[in-house]
């Protein structure tokens, strides 16, 4: 079993790759790079990581919320929010030091493919990440992942806590002990908004209980990818979108197709939801003036992108849960739908596009994430909530 040691230089190219590979979600690139920037002034270390070895208790750990909402996220937040969560979760097993061993990512993503990294780097030595994730991508709730298309592994118990200064009284964190993950998600939702739109949260454990039932629950290798890709986004900056799109391929063993090329955004649509999710429409033209442009785009979007239309096609270009990933020439990065990494290829004040390009690349999705039990299902309900009611890319399981 191959095991890699990550420091913060290491955070940086996940969190880039996983700009690129999150499908418009899994937190703010801008956000997570400053973030790292904190922690590499505090810390010098080094994180394990590695394939799940069955014989650890673990447990998925991220950031649940609007991107939006957490623009201003910083270390200090994040790491306190994620050590309210852990105490919390060892609370639930009557053992505050509950000997937890790994940490997953629920999902790739900027802010959350490095949460359990900076999670362990809190913890030193005790505690090391696995090599994968739930999805390949960002997904917009808990049931489009490996782990809720599991019949083996319980979400339950599900924690979450809120980012006040650890072990004082404004602490609060909440205890979930539903028996689905969609039930969950609907709970963690009003949760996440009481805590002020942002929180960690810990769930899916795997331990001796349930036989360490990670095992064939998640998609490996995902966080080595995403550092492998954001390796060569970085030596080779502002590459062609054909050859990043070539990468990803050969990288992830996922098709990857460059759908539009060198387009601009023209407009957003942004707002968020009861349950801290931002939802919206963006806008792509082949030419940063709309009145001049010849061809459109439209992408629906729930934090992640979930459909993307042209305006010269009666069908959609690409449907979830393929991956609609951004990646711009200009800049030689992915990016989110949070609004600050928006901003730098569309001027919200002006409400045009700032002439900076972006090209979207579609990525398959893994057969094991549409394999999963109720996945394509779950992605098949939102979808229908913004409108679309037409075939999926994969049959419903």
């Amino acid at each position: 079993m191959a095991a890699y040691q990550f420091g913060t230089a290491d955070f940086v190219e996940i969190a880039t790759g996983a700009a690129i590979l999150a499908s418009g979600g899994g937190g703010s690139y801008y956000d997570t790079i400053g973030i790292i920037k904190e922690l590499s002034g505090q810390w010098t270390g080094a994180v394990t990581v590695q394939d799940y070895d069955g014989a650890t208790n673990c447990c998925v750990i991220a950031m649940m919320g609007s991107p939006d909402a957490a623009t201003t996220l910083s270390l200090t937040e994040m790491n306190n929010s994620i050590i309210n969560t852990v105490m919390a979760y060892g609370n639930t097993f009557q053992d505050p030091m509950y000997p937890l061993g790994c940490l997953i990512p629920v999902e790739t993503g900027p802010i959350n493919s490095i949460v359990p990294l900076v999670a362990a780097a809190l913890f030193e030595s005790t505690v090391w990440v696995v090599d994968g994730d739930g999805a390949g991508r960002a997904v917009p709730e808990l049931p489009q992942t490996t782990y809720g298309g599991s019949a083996s592994l319980p979400v339950k118990p599900a924690i979450l806590a809120n980012d006040a200064t650890p072990a004082s009284s404004h602490v609060e964190s909440a205890v979930l002990n539903t028996s689905t993950s969609s039930s969950t998600e609907t709970l963690a939702g009003g949760i996440v908004s009481a805590f002020g739109s942002f929180s960690a949260i810990a769930l899916w454990p795997s331990n001796a209980s349930n036989g360490y039932a990670l095992n064939n629950s998640y998609l490996p290798g995902t966080l080595s990818q995403a550092k492998q890709l954001g390796q060569y986004l970085i030596a080779n900056p502002k590459s062609a979108t054909a050859e990043v799109a070539t990468q990803i391929t050969s990288i992830t063993g996922r098709t990857a197709t460059p759908i539009v090329t060198n387009f601009y955004i023209t407009a957003i649509t942004q707002s968020t939801t009861s349950a801290s999710l931002d939802t919206g429409v963006i806008r792509l033209d082949n030419n940063p003036d709309q009145t001049q442009s010849t061809a459109t785009h439209y992408i629906y979007n729930l934090n992640e992108n979930l459909i993307m239309y042209s305006s010269l096609s009666n069908t959609p270009d690409i449907i979830a849960p393929d991956s609609i990933c951004y990646y711009s020439e200009s800049t030689g990065l992915g990016f989110s739908n949070a609004s600050n990494d928006l901003a730098v290829y569309f001027d919200s004040a002006t409400g045009k596009s700032t002439g900076q390009t972006v090209s979207v690349i579609k990525v398959n999705a893994a057969p094991q994430l549409y394999q999963a039990s109720g996945v394509v299902s779950s992605f098949a309900g939102l979808l229908r909530n913004i409108g679309y009611a037409g075939a999926m890319p994969y049959p419903e399981t």
